[in-house]
């Protein structure tokens, strides 16, 4: 979740317990741990690199570690039925419970969070080996969600993790993975997690908005309202907050009235009405690469009408124009060809693309997006990317 085109180095460290040097982890809660992990590695080209289960010594949960560039997703399964795993996929089916944050110290960060009026999901614990150790507490967020704090110590720091070293105690390497060897050589591009997106319920934005600036010291990077984000059938209103480095980025959407629902509503109608994570968007360095790959493994995206393409280039261009900025580089015919969404700021332009929901209830999904300068999230395009999203709302009935 950051705007970088490559991770920065971590900051020296300071004395505000929440500064936060990464996003560690994406943690899902998913039915088949093991299924899962084959199916993000077939489709988007993930490493299935660690793995924690009775194998390992590891008895509460099958946890698989999934890497690509700089992101990193445990999928984990329970086993055993009082697990929150087992409990929390029956309610709301595979999905993020866990937006986890690399800290210098877990237990000040924790600490600082509570005192700034976070409550507590979990108190600071160590997990420990002859290799080092990593310290986690939790706060809960909006819904089913929590953020954790890690820190790493000895054979588990930071820096070592992001070259390939072992995630944490009882993580052992996958000794063989067919798919792991073809996904090097075909790879996918993708490099991190530019921005994580929340749905909250009608009327909740503002609270979590307050959430985050009070708990962790974010701040509003972006503002849409329902005039922005919406067509003749149904609307949004989105606020995007970010850390105080603006490395981290998670705008907070909530259901706007309209003639019809809109996607955040269908999205809380299928999650027992409980607000979570609705998309990561992954970034890329080459778009029309990585789409074109990722289609080519079988990734279903939203469908973009041609009429899109009848105009978007003279909207773009004469924005990127007026500010100084060169045409869009990519090939337009192969834009177009790939359905890929096209916008542009004062600061350039982005390509983006949004999966469809990744599994059967319609929920989670990733974007796919290629930052040119632009930081902002398209919004040229939430009209057309709106009417693609009420063609599938109308194809299963929740429109």
């Amino acid at each position: 979740m950051t705007t970088f085109a490559s991770k920065p180095a971590a900051a020296p460290q300071n004395t505000d317990p929440l500064t936060l040097i990464d996003v560690d982890h994406v943690r899902f809660y998913v039915g088949n741990a093991k299924q899962a992990a084959y199916f993000y590695a077939q489709c988007f080209g993930f490493q299935v690199e660690q793995i924690a289960d009775l194998t390992t010594g590891w008895r509460k949960s099958a946890q698989y570690l999934l890497t690509q560039g700089n992101i990193r997703f445990v999928l984990e399964t329970a086993l055993t039925d009082d697990h929150p795993a087992a409990k929390e996929c029956m309610l709301y089916g595979d999905g993020v419970k866990d937006v986890a944050f690399t800290v210098f110290n877990a237990e000040a960060a924790w600490k600082q969070a509570v005192k700034n009026g976070g409550k507590s999901a979990m108190e600071p614990t160590e997990i420990k080996d002859e290799n080092g150790s990593v310290v986690v507490a939790s706060i809960q967020t909006y819904g089913r969600c929590v953020h954790s704090f890690v820190e790493r110590r000895g054979g588990y720091a930071y820096d070592k993790l992001k070259t390939g070293g072992t995630f944490a105690p009882y993580f052992k390497r996958v000794p063989q993975f067919a798919l792991n060897d073809y996904n090097l050589k075909h790879p996918c591009g993708l490099k991190f997690v530019d921005h994580l997106v929340g749905n909250v319920e009608l009327g909740g934005m503002n609270r979590w908005v307050e959430w985050y600036e009070k708990v962790l010291g974010f701040s509003m990077f972006k503002h849409f309202d329902d005039a922005d984000i919406s067509t003749e059938f149904s609307a949004l209103m989105s606020k995007v907050m970010a850390s105080g480095n603006n490395l981290i980025k998670m705008p907070i959407n909530e259901p706007a009235e309209g003639k019809k629902k809109s996607q955040v509503q269908e999205y809380l109608d299928w999650h027992k009405n409980v607000p979570g994570v609705q998309h990561l968007a992954l970034r890329t360095d080459d778009e029309l690469h990585s789409i074109s790959e990722l289609r080519r493994r079988g990734v279903d995206f939203l469908a973009i009408p041609e009429t899109y393409y009848t105009q978007v280039w003279d909207r773009v261009n004469k924005m990127l124009t007026a500010h100084g900025h060169t045409p869009v580089k990519e090939d337009h015919q192969k834009v177009k060809d790939l359905g890929i969404l096209v916008d542009a700021d004062d600061e350039g332009y982005l390509l983006q693309l949004f999966t469809k929901p990744l599994q059967d209830r319609p929920t989670l999904f990733f974007e796919i997006i290629c930052r040119r300068g632009s930081q902002s999230f398209g919004k040229g395009n939430f009209k057309a990317l709106f009417e693609a999203l009420e063609h599938e709302q109308e194809r299963r009935g929740n429109l």
